[in-house]
């Protein structure tokens, strides 16, 4: 089947984002004297919003105080905002992929549960070539994945139906999402999550095989 829109996952899926993130969130931490984390503590905290990644990263017992989770927050973003791009790259061929689905007439688009302002930076930065149908975060007044709402959203910007698209993601929540929306998921193994209860690909060549037959 040759699919005529691919929605990606950003972090973990198009780029390697975690140092900065792991620095940023190591920031608020040290700010107020709490442990700080690893990259690899850290790989298992990411994929579920930025609010969510502080309230795993404090303190057992601070976990849910939602007045220190907003400060933490706020810290967070000033620095992570000013430090985006330091240790953020693109995966293995992923520059690659994303020009020669463009060049195939693919239409693409991207799916993330980081904050909208952040997800927009990035693509622009790393992608600034590809016109894609939607640059879609996180923000207010919109659920995170896995709901699917975000597919539906992407779909009618692009006009198409969902026999049309398929999600590529590394996580199980990039996955139910396709699966909530309706529309085909292909996972990778190169980012957070380990993959291996999926159909995935472990290179952007393998996947570039399946997304142009």
């Amino acid at each position: 089947m040759k699919y005529k829109l691919v929605i990606f996952d950003l972090d973990g899926t198009l780029l390697d984002t975690l140092d900065d993130l792991s620095a940023a969130v190591n920031h608020a931490m040290e700010q107020r004297g709490f442990p700080q984390h690893t990259r690899d503590e850290y790989m298992k905290m990411v994929g579920h919003g930025a609010r969510n990644l502080m309230s795993q990263a404090l303190p057992l017992e601070y976990a849910h105080d939602e007045a220190l989770i907003d400060a933490a927050l706020a810290d967070f973003r000033t620095y992570y905002n000013a430090h985006i791009d330091v240790f953020t790259k693109p995966f293995p061929g992923i520059p690659e992929l994303m020009t020669e689905l463009h060049r195939k007439g693919i239409r693409l688009a991207v799916a993330s549960n980081k904050f909208q302002e952040g997800t927009e930076h990035l693509i622009k930065e790393f992608f600034p070539d590809i016109p894609f149908v939607a640059i879609l975060g996180n923000r207010p007044g919109f659920p995170l994945k896995p709901d699917p709402e975000v597919v539906g959203e992407i779909l009618q910007k692009a006009g198409l139906s969902k026999a049309d698209a398929v999600m590529v993601g590394d996580s199980d929540t990039d996955m139910e999402t396709a699966i909530n929306g309706g529309i085909h998921g292909i996972a990778v193994g190169w980012g957070y999550r380990n993959m291996r209860d999926w159909d995935h690909v472990d290179t952007s060549e393998e996947l570039l095989k399946i997304l142009i037959p």
